[in-house]
């Protein structure tokens, strides 16, 4: 198994839109940072009296949950704003002021953004690596080797998995690279992070935070990468699978949760569940949802996707 993973990174690397792929990544984390520094170089007036500013936030956040008829209350924005509250008052109660320098973990914060840039790259590996095996007629070459379908299969899809993961390595660590280089690491307060769960504040090292939050937002680019290689499989067309897995992941979040705002169904759907970020910041999408919920749901889709995958692949007819 080993030995075919090798060779379908192997194959990968033989491909120059792989180096323009990583080269884009990074000239993008340039721009954005580049940016960055030119938006918070500017002068910017520092509060003084910032427990007065949080005071009067939180006071207009308690109007606003007090009066959700005057604006359409999500019960993901109600919860936003329970734990906006809660922190708000710790950071009076401790004595812990807003951060107000833009550092290395504020960047990296910010880069998360671009997880869906990630995504979008390795949706097109995804999508090709068994479809392109087919249209370029390699198949029969590759099937005639002593390994059984089913692993050949695994090691495309292990292949695929191990490439996503070295590409969100590589935008977490360009991002702290270029973060510390433009910004700086800040004060020893800018290394808390205040996290709001259980209905609790509770101190958390921003490193590990980071860490959590990137892999946690991965995850809807985890399944639609699982997707796209299971469309690859089943159809064998890279230009569907890359079409429909890249539209899901710009427009999925969205559609949810504007249904999610008039109906509870929405809560089944593979990406009201997926930004388990949700739970660790107190704001699930719809009332009622629970972590163990979400993961459930999400094995679920999973297992669906891998499953119509190997059947199609190992069972269907390859003569042509």
């Amino acid at each position: 198994m080993l030995r075919l993973v090798q060779n379908e990174w192997i194959k990968i690397f033989k491909q120059i839109s792989t180096y323009i792929m990583i080269a884009f990544l990074i000239v993008i984390v340039i721009a954005v940072g580049g940016i960055s520094k030119y938006v918070n170089s500017q002068d910017k007036a520092v509060s003084t009296d910032w427990k007065k500013e949080l005071q009067t936030q939180i006071q207009s956040d308690r109007e606003t949950l007090s009066n959700p008829n005057d604006i359409v209350m999500a019960p993901s924005l109600t919860g936003f704003l329970e734990k906006q509250i809660a922190i708000n008052e710790y950071r009076i109660e401790h004595d812990i002021p807003p951060e107000q320098d833009y550092t290395i973990w504020s960047f990296v914060n910010d880069s998360t953004g671009l997880i869906s840039l990630v995504g979008l790259l390795v949706i097109v590996v995804a999508a090709g690596i068994v479809a392109n095996e087919f249209s370029k007629g390699t198949i029969k070459n590759l099937l005639i080797k002593p390994y059984r379908r089913w692993k050949i299969l695994l090691a495309k899809y292990l292949t695929t998995v191990v490439f996503l993961v070295f590409m969100l390595a590589i935008l977490f660590i360009s991002s702290a690279l270029l973060g510390a280089i433009f910004f700086g690491t800040g004060d020893p307060a800018s290394n808390v992070h205040l996290a709001y769960t259980n209905g609790e504040v509770v101190e958390q090292s921003i490193f590990i935070y980071l860490v959590k939050t990137y892999l946690l937002n991965s995850l809807s680019v985890f399944l639609l990468t699982t997707m796209a290689f299971m469309i690859s499989s089943v159809f064998r067309v890279s230009g569907l699978a890359i079409g429909i897995s890249i539209f899901l992941l710009m427009t999925g979040d969205t559609v949810t949760n504007l249904l999610a705002t008039k109906f509870e169904w929405p809560k089944y759907s593979l990406f009201a569940n997926t930004n388990l970020m949700q739970y660790i910041d107190g704001t699930p999408l719809v009332e009622g949802m629970t972590m163990s919920f979400s993961i459930t749901v999400m094995i679920i889709y999973f297992l669906l996707f891998i499953c119509l995958a190997f059947v199609f692949f190992t069972k269907r007819d390859v003569a042509n």
